[in-house]
C-alpha cells in the first residue's frame, strides 16, 4: 500500500486539490484509494460533497479511539465518496484541539501509521491531506508517509515558505533517523506572467534535486470541478490541468521512494 502525504506550511498551494486530483487519477487506473483529511479546515471533504460536521464519525474520533482500534472498528472512521473506490476519512473543526488536549500523550504522533497499518489489505493507496502548521496532526502525517509531495504555488511567496517545509521534514527525518524523500511540484503556474517564470527559475535554482520537472498549470477546471463535488479527472479528464496531475502520476510511479536510513 502507497502512503504519500501532501504537505506545505502555507496556504493555498494547491495542496487539496492535489490530493482530490492524483486520487481520481488513481481511480481511473483500477486502484482502491483512500483519502486522509487532516486540516481541521475540512477543504478536502467539502470539495467532495461531504460535510463532516454532520456525520457521526471522524479523523478526530479516531485519534480518540487510539489504542481501541481493530481491524474490525477503523471502519466507523471512513466514508465513501460519490466516486466508485474512493473513500475518505473526513476531519472536522475539533482537530484543531488535538495539541492542546492530546498533544502531551506519549505515542500521538504516531496514531495515524497504526491506524493506516491495519487498512492494509483494504487500500492501494492512502493520500493524506496536511493542515498548513506544524503540530501533532502534520507530525501524525509526516510520519505515516512513504513519500512527501509538496505542491509550491509558482509566486515569491510561496517559494519563500518552502524553506519552512524542508527544514521540518529534515528535522523530522533525524528525529527517526530516515532522510525522508519528497518531490516539490509547481503549481497555478501561469507562463503568460513574468512573475509565475522567475519563480519557477528559482525553484530549479534552489531545489533542483527534488523539484519536478514539469508544473500544474493554472486551470480553472479545477474550480468548476470541485463546484460539483468530484476529482477533476472525473469532471473535465481532457482539461490541461488533469493531464498535468496524470504526468505527475506518471513520474512519481517510476520512481523508489524507501527511506533512506541516516543513524
Amino acid at each position: 500500500m502507497k502512503i504519500w502525504t501532501i504537505a506545505n506550511q502555507k496556504g493555498g498551494v494547491g495542496k487539496t486539490t492535489t490530493v482530490a486530483s492524483l486520487a481520481g487519477a488513481f481511480t481511473k487506473r483500477g486502484k482502491r484509494v483512500l483519502m486522509v483529511d487532516t486540516d481541521p479546515h475540512a477543504s478536502l471533504g467539502y470539495y467532495l460533497g461531504i460535510d463532516s460536521e454532520e456525520l457521526p464519525s471522524s479523523l478526530y474520533d479516531l485519534f480518540l479511539a487510539n489504542t481501541k482500534l481493530t481491524k474490525e472498528t477503523i471502519g466507523n472512521y471512513i466514508v465513501p465518496t460519490n466516486v466508485p473506490d474512493l473513500d475518505l476519512i473526513p476531519s472536522t473543526m475539533a482537530l484543531a484541539t488535538l495539541d492542546r488536549s492530546l498533544g502531551h500523550q506519549e505515542g500521538m504522533g504516531l496514531i495515524l501509521t497504526k491506524a493506516l497499518a491495519l487498512l492494509e489489505d483494504q487500500y492501494d493507496v492512502v493520500l493524506i491531506d496536511c493542515p498548513p502548521v506544524l503540530g501533532v496532526l502534520m507530525v501524525n502525517a509526516l510520519a505515516a508517509s512513504q513519500h512527501i509531495i509538496v505542491p509550491v504555488q509558482t509566486e515569491f511567496l510561496a517559494i519563500k515558505g518552502l524553506d519552512r517545509m524542508v527544514k521540518t521534514m529534515i528535522l523530522m527525518g533525524r528525529s527517526k533517523k530516515v532522510e525522508y524523500s519528497y518531490t516539490i511540484v509547481p503549481t497555478m503556474f501561469d507562463r503568460r506572467t513574468r512573475a509565475a517564470t522567475a519563480a519557477l527559475e528559482q525553484l530549479n535554482q534552489d531545489y533542483k534535486n527534488n523539484l519536478w520537472s514539469d508544473v500544474i498549470p493554472v486551470d480553472t477546471k479545477f474550480r468548476d470541478a470541485s463546484l460539483s463535488h468530484l476529482p477533476a479527472s472525473h469532471y473535465a479528464p481532457r482539461s490541461r490541468g488533469v493531464k498535468a496531475y496524470d504526468r505527475l502520476l506518471d513520474d512519481l510511479l517510476t520512481k523508489d521512494f524507501s527511506h533512506v536510513k541516516i543513524g
